[in-house]
């Protein structure tokens, strides 16, 4: 369709020139065939040519405006960052859910902006689940109660776990592209106006590109409709699967149909973006351009005995029952899972894994959780992570912090060290992935000293042990993504064949780490191996090199999306060959499945 539009482009915009070279003709006497037939065929190929470079380069000047991935969506949008610790009742809710979903996904927390619109809507935006952000406009959280508001942002987060994001703005800078030559002549009608001398002229040729423009227009809207009309239903399919609670979901759509606002949005950038977001931006019912599915059908996919009525008043319940009877229940640690499970978790999240996401998040010391929601004391939560517990390098890396780190942050880390002595690594992991919101609102200096100090304190004993390493690969791909841009990967590698001598050394790795003696980790080893495909000898691995490790994973993460499962269930066998799960092992897992963009929920192991 974009070839179409191209095409359609370069067409137009030749008979534009051929009309006006024929007008031109009609004021000299000359017949507009004869003056045709005097236009050089160079002309009509500098023409198409110029069409094509037009489009080629408004399409790379948006997508380098748009290099900021989510957080440039937002706030063009006139979005503005809602703090991790903020005091405001429906912020604060609206936080809490998207937690539970994060740490239910396995993905980071997102970065949540406020969209100061009254009607409801939603969005989700980035290149990757690294740099993605949650955006939310004002209405959302006026006239939606809890399980609403869940069902609206499980929906976003399908977007985020199914790669639609991705998608979506790679769709701005295309889309651009092809509306430029429409956009160029409605800025010369604007000028004509407004010019005293050859105004006539102007608009003439502002009406003529407006026109050529349309073709733009036309495929335009018709690929945003194609891409987002499937992937709506998609992702309500899989809001309702996440949370097991259809009304959520539905009754959002519902209130949409029954306020004056709907789903509209005003601020004029949401026209480009409009297949972002949770609702149709333009009106509430659709149309052939649109980007959303009618209202109607939409519901009736998930309640197909809705009788066709709007909830025209909000709802200013918080359904607080359903959070309360998921925490029953939900108290012990299954170290007996299965590869074949774990595999199934990945990027597929149930109702189980949010019910588990809320006891974790719950569990935690309220000292703790506050911690994580501040930027300031989030560094001292995560520093105090990495004191060794031999008391003499732990001197020496307090020493470091107070010489090095921002003044106060020491005081912090030594309040938050006996908390953490309690806190077994499952929590601790959790902890991570609610501060990584708090850390993204560090500016680019308090970053660059935050990673500095960090790495010295995992290094300052000589060596890098396993849950040290799934810290740093955590906070890594999480925040250098926010500060530095998107790690983005092209999936090229269709065979494991051609990475085995990687896939090899990745499993040398975690049997060597997992299990004891050589003839456990010989046959933890070649059990992986098998799963994998691949047949290079095992080779002890006496310590845990992590270089090799990331060297390793740094090219299997080349892998195609469809190729990873095997390596996921080939590094799960090796692990649990043993038939447990440890939760060392387990974090183990989690830094190489965040490496691999293959999110690990931590049902996993906690149910």
């Amino acid at each position: 369709m974009f070839a179409a539009a191209v095409v359609t482009l370069i067409v137009l915009t030749n008979v534009l020139v051929a009309i006006v070279y024929g007008w031109t003709g009609l004021q000299t006497g000359l017949t507009f065939a004869q003056t045709f037939s005097q236009i050089p065929l160079d002309t009509w190929v500098w023409i198409s040519s110029g069409v094509i470079g037009i489009v080629a380069v408004a399409s790379l000047y948006k997508y380098l405006t748009i290099q900021g991935g989510g957080r440039a969506v937002a706030e063009s949008l006139g979005g503005s960052l809602v703090h991790p610790n903020t005091t405001n009742h429906h912020e604060r809710q609206l936080l809490n859910v998207i937690e539970e979903m994060a740490i239910a996904s396995g993905i980071t927390v997102p970065p949540v902006y406020l969209i100061p619109e009254r009607s409801i809507n939603a969005f989700a935006a980035g290149f990757t689940i690294d740099d993605a952000v949650i955006g939310i406009n004002q209405g959302t959280l006026d006239n939606l109660n809890r399980d609403e508001l869940q069902g609206v942002i499980a929906h976003e987060f399908s977007h985020i776990l199914n790669g639609d994001t991705n998608i979506n703005l790679r769709l701005i800078a295309i889309l651009h592209g092809i509306l430029f030559i429409g956009m160029i002549g409605y800025g010369f009608l604007r000028a004509g106006a407004f010019s005293r001398r050859n105004g006539l002229p102007i608009i003439a040729l502002g009406a003529g590109l407006l026109a050529v423009g349309f073709g733009g227009t036309f495929f335009g809207n018709m690929i945003k409709a194609s891409v987002s009309r499937q992937r709506e239903y998609l992702a309500d399919a899989s809001a309702v699967q996440f949370t097991r609670n259809s009304s959520g979901i539905a009754d959002a759509l519902k209130k949409i149909g029954g306020l004056t606002e709907g789903s509209t949005i005003i601020n004029k950038n949401a026209e480009e973006a409009s297949h972002m977001f949770f609702g149709s931006v333009a009106n509430k019912f659709g149309g052939l351009f649109s980007t959303h599915p009618p209202l109607e059908k939409r519901i009736r996919a998930i309640e197909p005995n809705w009788q066709g009525g709007y909830e025209s008043t909000p709802s200013t319940t918080s359904s607080v029952s359903s959070t309360e009877s998921a925490l029953a229940g939900i108290s012990r640690f299954n170290t007996s899972t299965t590869p074949d499970a774990l595999v199934e978790q990945v990027g597929h999240p149930d109702e189980n894994s949010l019910q588990i996401a809320r006891q974790l998040i719950a569990d935690n010391d309220s000292q703790l959780h506050d911690a994580a929601h501040d930027s300031y004391e989030a560094r001292a939560l995560i520093y105090a992570m990495l004191i060794d517990p031999n008391d003499g390098i732990a001197n020496h890396q307090l020493a470091y912090l107070e010489a090095n780190a921002e003044s106060g942050v020491p005081s912090h880390v030594n309040r938050l060290l006996p908390l953490l002595s309690q806190t077994d690594s499952i929590h601790q992991l959790t902890l991570i992935e609610l501060a990584i919101p708090a850390l993204k609102a560090l500016s680019k200096q308090q970053y660059s000293r935050f990673s500095h100090n960090t790495a010295q304190l995992i290094t300052s004993d000589g060596h890098v042990d396993v849950f040290e390493w799934v810290i740093h690969r955590l906070l890594i791909k999480d925040l250098y993504s926010h500060f530095e841009g998107p790690i983005r990967t092209h999936g090229r590698i269709a065979n494991i064949g051609k990475v085995s001598s990687h896939g090899a050394k990745l499993l040398a790795i975690l049997a060597s780490q997992s299990h004891v003696n050589f003839d456990a980790q010989l046959a933890a080893y070649n059990a992986g191996k098998v799963e994998l495909g691949i047949d290079e000898a095992f080779t002890k691995q006496d310590i845990f090199n992590y270089e090799h490790m990331n060297e390793a994973l740094g090219k299997l993460r080349e892998l195609r999306p469809l190729v990873k499962p095997a390596l996921i269930k080939a590094c799960a066998t090796t692990v649990m060959h043993d038939g447990e799960l440890k939760a060392t092992e387990f974090a183990l897992m989690q830094g190489i499945a965040a490496t691999l963009d293959c999110p690990l929920p931590q049902s996993i192991y906690k149910s």
